[in-house]
Parts: C-alpha cells; structure tokens; sequence
C-alpha cells in the first residue's frame, strides 16, 4: 500500500519523545509541580499578588508541558494501531488518515526537540518585541510595518497574545517604529533569533518609475522583567515626558496627553507607551519596558565581559540576518543558518517557523 517505513518512523517518534522527557526531566518537572500545587493551596497566597501570579503562572506553564508530551505519547500509541489496522485490513482510507496524522506528529515532535534547546536563563520569558525602519526611507518605514505583520500573523497562527505597547507612525506610509509584546511559554527564547537587521529588495510601490529599492528594518528582542531580576531604576536618572497619542483612529486616547515617553538618562535608552488611555497605565508599561531593555542590557554586559576573558573576537550574529527578495525573482534567505524558501507571500504571512527553528539549532551550534 505504501513504500514507507511506517513501524520505524513511528519507532523514531516513540524514541524522540522518551529523550524529550529525560532532557525535560520529567520527575523534578513533577515535584516542581507538588511544591506549586502546595504554595497554590495557601490561604494566604494572594496577599502578595506579584508571587501569586508566578505561582500560578509557572503551575499552569509547566502542568501544560507535561501535559503536550503526555498527549503526544498517546497519540503515537494511537497512530501506530491505526497503521496495523489499515494494513491488516488493506483499507486504503484508513492508511491516508494515519499518513496525515504522522505527518503532523512529526511537525510536532521537532518542535518539542527546539523546545529543549531552548534552555538559556531567560528563554523560558516572554518577549518583548521592537521594530524600527533603518535605512530606506519610506520604503523601511512601510517594510517595518510589513515585519509587524508578519510577527502578529504568526503569533495569532500559534495562539499566543500579540499586544503592541507602542505605535509611532511614519508621516507617508508605514511606522518608525513599534513595540509589542508576546506572551507565550518560551517566547523570549523562541524569537530572540529574530534579532537583526531584515533586508528587502523589491519594485518600489512609492517609486513612480518603479525602479528596486532596498530597504531595511531593525528587529530587538528582550525578555520580560520577573520580580526576581532586582533592576533598580533611581528615579533621578529618569527624564518622563507625556504627549497625546498619535496615530490613525484612535478617538479616545488621541484626545488628552495619555500618552508617556522615558529617557533613561545613563544609557539614554528612550521607552514610550500609548495603548492605555490613562496616563498612569501608560507610565506602568513603559517603565516595564524599561526594565526590560536594562536587564537584557546587563546581560549583554555580563556576556560581553565573558567573552573578553575567552579570548572571543567574532562580531554579534545578530546584525545583518536575513534577506527577503521579492524582485527580480522570489526567495527569503537566513544569512546565519542558510535556510531558505521561494514561497515570500507565506513567510511574510507570518509562517517562519523553518527560519526560526533553524535559527535555534544554529545558536545552540555555535554557542560555548
């Protein structure tokens, strides 16, 4: 009926899925989960609300995780009876329900196997995503706008929540710039190997002779602030100014000056929030955001000061990374991994996850 190998296939799976749970280590995941379960229980949990939402947070994040392999399990047990099924009985119909069904655990197995990688002290955060338009006028500016989309689109074909903290406009098309947020388990690990300078060449559809252009955009990714990270923030360092939102149909918040931009006056590191229509909130995420950006700064800092002792002398993998060409021909190009594919419309429709796995596996590589 089939020239594949189905018992080997699904025997890989089955083993591919037992070195999951030992890398995971499934047992101190357990006992992880009794020790929450237990705080959770306390009466008295949630007169501190900051440990109550971790609590319950991680709980949840790690009963999930157990609870995807566990599923997964089952579904390789179920996949491998089918098969035995269709070809006792010699049903066709049956073997092609089981054919897709192992494809499908084959997709979802590798991207369990990224999840191991993804094993660095922040990579388990969320993630807070910036764009900017670099180079290229207002074609960069409209190209960061394109990237926004494409980031948006994939978190909503993976169901994680997507919110944008902060939209600055470009005067004729696209934006200067825009933060976001996404909350998932292991975003922060998963999209920080987006990070870099995204490159299109295309037909221009601001150039009246319709000549290419090139043009490109900025991608930084930092992990969310936890309440453990201690970032002490003295407020004389901080220069806070407020301003009305900006920005096509906003009614409400386009009205007063809600909105709240800070300089962090020792790195001159610049933060603005304006999706809340009140002042405070605004100021609340911005200074999130602030800390966010320091911490990931620290750690760049603590990095770099142990590559010195290493001897290390390679520049950062995260500048120029990625090209996406749309004319004369069609291909998007990971400059780092080689990885690549012809289909722009698809990646641009936010289906990156071939980029991004192969991004992982060519950090963890070149890591040590």
């Amino acid at each position: 009926m089939s020239d594949r190998e189905f018992p080997v296939e699904i025997e890989q799976l089955a083993q591919s899925l037992s070195s999951i749970r030992k890398v995971l280590d499934f047992d101190a995941m357990e006992r992880e989960i009794a020790s929450l379960q237990e705080e959770a229980g306390d009466p008295n949990l949630w007169n501190d609300q900051e440990n109550a939402a971790r609590v319950t947070s991680k709980l949840a994040r790690l009963q999930n995780e157990i609870e995807r392999i566990e599923k997964l399990v089952s579904r390789v047990d179920d996949v491998r009876v089918l098969v035995e099924l269709a070809e006792g009985e010699n049903d066709a119909g049956t073997l092609e329900e089981a054919v897709t069904e192992l494809d499908l655990l084959k997709r979802a197995v590798s991207e369990l196997e990224i999840r191991t990688l993804l094993n660095g002290e922040y990579d388990s955060r969320d993630a807070l995503l910036t764009i900017r338009s670099e180079a290229g006028g207002v074609d960069a500016a409209d190209w960061a706008q394109m990237l926004l989309r494409m980031y948006t689109r994939w978190a909503e074909r993976h169901g994680h929540k997507f919110e944008i903290l902060d939209l600055s406009h470009a005067e004729e098309a696209g934006i200067k710039s825009a933060i976001a947020r996404v909350s998932a388990p292991y975003a922060y690990g998963t999209l920080s190997v987006e990070q870099g300078t995204h490159r299109l060449v295309r037909i221009s559809p601001f150039d009246s002779q319709a000549r290419r252009h090139t043009s490109f955009a900025g991608v930084e990714v930092v992990p969310v602030v936890d309440q453990s990270d201690h970032i002490e923030i003295d407020e004389k360092d901080l220069r806070i100014d407020v301003f009305r939102s900006s920005g096509p149909g906003g009614q409400g918040v386009n009205t007063t000056d809600s909105a709240v931009r800070i300089t962090h006056l020792p790195t001159n590191i610049v933060v603005s929030c304006q999706n809340e229509r009140s002042q405070i909130q605004n100021r609340a995420t911005a200074m999130a955001v602030l800390q966010s950006k320091l911490l990931d700064l620290r750690r760049v800092e603590e990095r770099a000061r142990i590559d010195a002792l290493k001897g290390e002398t390679t520049g950062s993998w995260g500048n120029q990374m990625r090209t996406y060409v749309l004319q004369p021909y069609q291909l998007v190009k990971d400059l780092r991994t080689d990885f690549e594919t012809g289909n722009t419309g698809a990646v641009l429709d936010g289906e990156i996850d071939g980029f991004i796995e192969a991004g992982v596996r060519w950090r963890r590589s070149n890591e040590g």
